[in-house]
């Protein structure tokens, strides 16, 4: 006699095993920091400005955007012909000059890759031609990135690495499209804020003014110096009123962009929302005791039932500082295990 409830229970049973068999697991990560750098304040700051600037020789190349404007990319070689390429992208405000991007280079260099570390628009100490420049969003330039270093015919295994803000545009670049090139296997985001506004909020609290101040006075320049070149669109009287993260992306990052205000910037552009459309193995790495991050940055519920996101954890690390010595962070390492791994 067929017996319902036993039938059900076996169903039930093989779709238990067959999920278990697809979803990833969350990484139980490996990095111990060692004396102050289990301080996130400390492990952030001296990776930013304290940690030597490893040694990697750069060529520039400047690629020409479809709007006429430009950015530069700075590559560094295998020392033989390679047939993989990482693509690296910086955080606000940095450049491939920065040390986490210098010292991935270097790694990922070692390991057999060629890497092309992308400044975006205005950030490779020369100002972009028009208006707008880049923000934590903005896919079309890496679209345009990808496309064009894919021409060159000669990559067969391209891999994305983002830091921070970088790694938001990176997952975003890979959630919101219906298809992805080919070569384009996997992606490491680290640091990352998935929710902009959360994250926002985060470095709006009074223990991280330092990180906020430094951000800020570097907009304030670069608006500045753009007032220069755009007098009808931008004003002495509207830097005036830049006096805080919130305000810049009210007064240029939203209205430059196409976006009604900056709630709707940070609404349109945090990557979280895109991380269920991910179809490529991502490890997202982001230490507990980043400041910079919100709850939201998190994914823990979602990563337990994803079968391509990897999102390791670690107890210390700060904001990209996983500190193991000058020479090599320990993110460098898993970045180049887990690009590595079949």
């Amino acid at each position: 006699m067929f017996d319902r409830t036993a039938a059900i229970h076996w169903i039930w049973l093989l779709l238990r095993l067959k999920f278990a068999l697809t979803a990833m697991p969350i990484i139980s990560s490996s990095y111990r920091a060692k004396g102050f750098f289990k301080n996130g304040h400390f492990s952030t700051i001296y990776s930013a400005k304290l940690r030597p600037s490893p040694s990697l020789a750069q060529e520039r190349e400047r690629l020409t955007l479809p709007d006429g404007d430009f950015l530069d990319i700075d590559w560094s070689f295998f020392s033989s012909e390679t047939d993989r390429v990482a693509i690296l992208l910086h955080g606000l405000e940095g450049n491939a000059q920065r040390t986490y991007m210098k010292g991935q280079a270097a790694l990922l260099k070692k390991k057999g890759w060629d890497v092309a570390a992308v400044n975006y628009r205005g950030c490779s100490g020369t100002l972009n031609k028009v208006y707008p420049s880049y923000n934590a969003g903005r896919t079309d330039d890496l679209e345009v990135v990808i496309q064009h270093i894919l021409q060159k015919d000669r990559y067969r295994n391209l891999a994305l690495v983002g830091f921070s803000l970088g790694g938001n545009l990176l997952i975003k670049y890979l959630g919101e499209r219906q298809t992805l090139p080919k070569e384009l296997k996997k992606a490491v985001a680290i640091s990352t804020p998935l929710d902009l506004q959360g994250s926002l909020e985060q470095l709006s609290q009074f223990y991280n003014w330092v990180y906020r101040t430094s951000f800020l006075y570097n907009l304030k320049k670069k608006y500045k110096a753009k007032m220069l070149q755009f007098p009808e669109k931008m004003s002495v009287s509207q830097l005036k009123e830049i006096n805080s993260l919130l305000a810049f992306d009210n007064i240029y990052t939203a209205p430059a962009h196409g976006f009604e205000n900056a709630e709707d910037y940070y609404k349109k552009n945090s990557s979280g929302q895109f991380l269920p459309h991910v179809n490529i193995p991502v490890l997202l790495m982001n230490a507990r005791n980043d400041t910079f991050l919100s709850p939201n940055c998190y994914p823990t519920t979602f990563a337990a039932t994803s079968k391509y996101l990897f999102l390791e954890q670690p107890e210390h690390g700060g904001h990209v500082g996983f500190h193991q010595s000058n020479k090599r962070y320990y993110s460098e390492i898993r970045t180049c295990e887990f690009l590595a791994e079949q």
